[in-house]
């Protein structure tokens, strides 16, 4: 622990978001290699699709608990408790721990839509974004591992 100006700094344990970063990451390298894709029968190559989808969900859900619980930490519990999600990722931005606050609402948005129903199209729209949302994860746990020292 550590203090800066009038707030005492929190160390949080980010292995389980590096973790989850690390599955995410792996299984993108395996879809984004055409030449491993063409090689696996329509079964195999769903399935990995599916765990692209998966590794989504998880990072995601570790993600914006990451950003919550170092706004609490860090910030204050009352800045962060009950606030709605586009409030934390605002205010995650204005800390510098994400870059996009629309980018991140979109994520979210699709997260909502995995995790109540489940549909090709949806599947699909996850499966095409995880990339990008793969990027901006790595760079959250980059700017959270660095204020997290």
């Amino acid at each position: 622990m550590k203090t800066e100006g009038d707030f005492v700094m929190v160390k949080l344990e980010l292995s389980s978001l590096n973790k989850a970063l690390d599955a995410l990451g792996r299984s993108l390298a395996i879809t984004n290699c055409a030449k491993k894709m063409e090689a696996m029968d329509d079964d195999l190559a769903e399935t990995v699709r599916a765990g692209v989808i998966q590794n989504f969900e998880v990072c995601y859900e570790l993600c914006w608990k990451f950003m919550k619980r170092w706004l609490k930490e860090n910030i204050g519990k009352s800045y962060v408790d009950g606030i709605p999600r586009y409030e934390l990722f605002r205010f995650s931005a204005e800390n510098k721990l994400i870059d996009d606050v629309e980018e991140w609402m979109g994520f979210h948005k699709l997260r909502n839509e995995t995790s109540h129903t489940y549909d090709v199209a949806t599947a699909e729209q996850v499966f095409n974004i995880a990339n990008s949302f793969y990027k901006a994860a790595t760079v959250f746990y980059k700017n959270i591992e660095a204020k997290n020292d």
